[in-house]
């Protein structure tokens, strides 16, 4: 069924799926640039689209009421942004105990405001083992889609530059809101751990 909805909104919709093909085992999947709410139908859309079992993070705030069932039916899982390692230590759990799926996350960590990206994705990635692919949406072309799939090898300021590279012409849906794809431990020597 989600499959099909998939179908009809890119049929009609205005926007353009340029893609690779979904990766063929679990993986990190960056959505990003992560300017609006609008960055989320898409990705759900590629996902839906290409057949992906997916799992996405999203604040707390986005799981209470009502709401929470539906979020958790489409994959979300809860941060509380007070421990962002309980998180990742949980999620890293999950994989080594064979739970397969693409986790998709927004490294900005929300819509504008931030001058680096997150690097909970990065440690995520690396203390699993899982490659890192890179999801986009970029409005000045209308496209959007899944990237390369990188596997990172630890050296975090030659990583984030395969990534920077990537999104060097991506804008995102709100393009006066993007970041620039840098980690605070890119200045440090010591392996990215924070979330």
């Amino acid at each position: 069924m989600l499959r099909l909805i998939a179908r009809i909104y890119w049929a009609f919709s205005r926007w353009t799926l340029v893609t690779e093909p979904a990766p063929a085992r679990p993986t990190v999947v960056l959505g990003a640039p992560h300017t609006s709410n609008w960055d989320f139908v898409l990705m759900l859309g590629i996902a839906w689209r290409l057949k992906m079992r997916f799992r996405w993070l999203g604040k707390e705030s986005l799981f209470r009421g009502w709401r929470g069932p539906i979020m958790r039916a489409i994959g979300g899982i809860p941060v509380d942004r007070s421990n962002p390692a309980g998180v990742v230590d949980a999620l890293v759990s999950r994989i080594r105990d064979g739970d397969v799926f693409g986790l998709v996350v927004t490294p900005e960590g929300t819509r504008g405001g931030v001058a680096h990206w997150k690097s909970g994705f990065y440690r995520i990635a690396r203390e699993a083992g899982l490659p890192v692919t890179l999801g986009y949406v970029d409005r000045t072309t209308m496209t959007t889609g899944l990237g390369p799939t990188l596997s990172l090898t630890g050296n975090v300021s030659a990583d984030m530059d395969a990534i920077r590279a990537f999104y060097a012409d991506k804008a995102g849906m709100l393009p006066a809101l993007r970041v620039e794809p840098r980690l605070r431990e890119e200045d440090d020597p010591r392996p990215a751990t924070s979330a």
